[in-house]
């Protein structure tokens, strides 16, 4: 028998570490039917139409990644909305007339949001991926930006600042019970050597940043979910390759996400638990956080 992917294939010896990512962590708590589609399945099995609120978040993520990027002399709200404009996704949107009324919108958005930032404030990683591991996992992702601030006792301390651009409102919550948030914080602690307990969610539309303070404790409790998570995904992988019925091992979990899922298309169970959206519906709605995981 050829061992399962994750196992050295021998009696009594360690598994290998899991390999995984916030996004992979996220798309099992969401779904182990999605999670199948996204990273079991080989060929990856084909989506559905793109989303308008993905390519919306997506050019907002990259022009900001790009105006750190340039010359300090140019980080100004305008040169943002160039940015912006020139690499503009148009993927999902209704019609041309859509996409340029979003546009307008997300360069309100964006200009706003540098015009506060400082420009000589050099953060210490724009679009960092970084990485953590453990006797059970090794996690990489991507982070939108790592700042280096003081820090209460006169030193100094890494920041964790995701953007969202989605329409719903957000708490101080969102950004306390973050895995992803709370991962970024552990893995740049460690590439960079410096304290990380803080962990902001900027969100361009309301200009509200959310922000939390861990302490080794919950950043503790967020590393052993994870672990968890990683683990029963593995197992699942690991029970498929040893006979077990694949929609057995990666049941569908319905929910409101099924409409805005990549795979409704292929899921009978997804189909019957949502109705059919077109790809432009996510950029009017108020009560699912839309943003895409953007962490590699």
């Amino acid at each position: 028998m050829t061992p399962a992917d994750g196992q050295l294939g021998l009696a009594g010896m360690p598994r290998r570490l899991v390999t995984t990512s916030p996004s992979k962590l996220g798309a099992w708590v969401d779904c182990p039917r999605k999670y199948r589609f996204a990273y079991v399945d080989r060929p990856t099995p084909p989506k559905g139409a793109p989303w308008a609120h993905s390519s919306l978040g997506a050019s907002i993520h990259n022009a900001l990644a790009a105006w750190w990027s340039l010359p300090m002399e140019r980080r100004d709200p305008d040169e943002a909305g160039r940015l912006l404009q020139s690499g503009w996704l148009e993927d999902g949107y209704r019609d041309d007339e859509q996409s340029a009324q979003w546009l307008a919108r997300a360069r309100e958005m964006v200009t706003a949001y540098v015009a506060a930032l400082d420009p000589t404030d050099e953060p210490r990683g724009v679009e960092r991926s970084v990485g953590y591991r453990t006797e059970a996992i090794s996690v990489t992702g991507r982070v939108d930006r790592i700042d280096e601030r003081p820090s209460e006792d006169g030193g100094r301390e890494l920041v964790i600042v995701d953007y969202k651009t989605g329409r719903s409102a957000l708490t101080v919550d969102d950004a306390r019970g973050s895995l992803q948030l709370a991962l970024y914080a552990l893995a740049a602690a460690g590439v960079l050597r410096l304290r990380c307990r803080r962990v902001e969610l900027h969100h361009l539309p309301t200009a509200r940043v959310l922000a939390w303070e861990h302490t080794p404790q919950s950043l503790d409790r967020q590393l052993r979910r994870a672990e968890a998570i990683a683990l029963e995904a593995r197992d699942a992988t690991d029970a498929a390759a040893d006979g077990q019925p694949v929609d057995e091992a990666f049941p569908a979990r319905t929910g409101p996400l099924c409409q805005f899922c990549d795979w409704r298309v292929r899921c009978p169970e997804g189909q019957a638990a949502s109705r059919a959206l077109q790809p432009w519906d996510g950029l009017a709605r108020e009560d699912v956080v839309l943003d895409e995981a953007l962490d590699g």
